[in-house]
């Protein structure tokens, strides 16, 4: 048994070695980045070294690359600083600009809503573009989406909350924007996002998926609604498949979450679902969704082979959140498990 198990222990201590670096390395930051959101001064420091990701309005600027991708336009501090001189902006600006977070380079990140300015001009002098979110989100890369949604939520948040709700006074922010406080009643504020629940629904062969009238021609993604108050995840769930479908839920099973910027910071917290074969006639609730349907393992290894949306005028084509979305994961999740399960069957 001892011979049976060397083998193991070798790999577990070479893996532990490595994770402690990593692990390591990780802690450093969060506690880095925690620290500059305590220390006003060390938060100062680190904006005059770190990179600063523009908005105007809450739309982030762009840059098309090669790949007809889209990327954060990041500026350093004097960068910034020569722009805002040149569009008459005294430097002050600067001073609000929000603490997104700090990179595996050790580069910090800042995000910062120029709105006062001139929009065409400051992406002409960017070599960029300030564009809707909704509409750049599905072509930024995966590490660089969820970066700009936190960006966005901060910023809206310190917009939409520059009064004390209690007292209806002033509040002011911290140097790294974490929090802001009522000059009246030293109330302190943080960022809050909205609980919802996404879900995957299966009858064991299919996968139900729907569309909002909103949503870009051929879109389709899982079912999710809001947490009401007092509900539970698994509730919520059950009530926005009942009320959305008619169907009601048999087994759920928790798989990933994610902040997800629309439509005001919301926290997706994904699952799977199923129902039974039996039961599965679906009745749509048109004032909710648009359209709700069963597509099979083929439909859906088809819909992920497409990996930009059609273009205005090409053929209809059923497809896909983009693959940062946990609805996306939910549903690549799902094909890789009726994969394996006709694999072994």
């Amino acid at each position: 048994m001892a011979a049976l198990l060397r083998p193991l222990r070798i790999l577990f201590s070479s893996s532990q070695r490595e994770m402690t670096r990593c692990c390591s390395d990780f802690v450093s930051r969060m506690r880095y980045v925690n620290r500059l959101k305590e220390d006003d001064e060390a938060c100062v420091t680190a904006l005059q070294k770190g990179h600063i990701f523009l908005f105007h309005h809450l739309s982030p600027l762009l840059q098309r690359t090669d790949t007809e991708t889209l990327r954060p336009v990041t500026l350093t501090c004097s960068d910034l600083q020569s722009v805002l001189k040149r569009f008459g902006s005294d430097g002050s600006l600067l001073k609000e600009s929000v603490l997104i977070g700090c990179s595996e380079q050790n580069q910090t990140q800042f995000c910062l809503d120029v709105g006062e300015l001139d929009q065409a001009a400051v992406a002409e002098e960017c070599q960029g573009a300030f564009v809707d979110l909704r509409k750049a989100f599905f072509l930024l890369p995966g590490p660089e989406a969820p970066l700009v949604a936190k960006a966005q939520a901060l910023l809206r948040w310190h917009q939409t909350n520059r009064f004390c709700s209690a007292t209806g006074q002033p509040t002011h922010r911290n140097q790294a924007g974490s929090q802001r406080v009522c000059s009246s009643s030293s109330i302190v504020y943080y960022p809050k996002m909205s609980p919802v629940v996404i879900v995957l629904v299966s009858d064991g062969k299919r996968c139900l998926l729907g569309r909002q009238a909103s949503f870009p021609q051929g879109l389709y993604s899982a079912l999710a609604g809001f947490c009401d108050m007092g509900e539970t995840l698994e509730e919520a769930l059950c009530r926005e498949v009942a009320e959305e479908v008619g169907l009601e839920v048999r087994s759920i099973s928790y798989s990933s979450s994610q902040h997800w910027p629309f439509p005001h910071s919301s926290f997706m917290l994904g699952f799977h679902a199923t129902v039974s074969p039996a039961h599965s006639q679906l009745d749509v609730d048109h004032s909710e969704l648009e359209d709700a349907r069963w597509f099979t393992p083929e439909e859906i290894t088809s819909a992920l082979q497409v990996k930009t949306p059609p273009r205005f005028g090409d053929p209809p084509v059923l497809w896909l959140p983009p693959r940062h979305a946990v609805a996306n994961h939910l549903i690549t999740e799902w094909r890789d498990h009726q994969r394996r399960s006709e694999g072994s069957a």
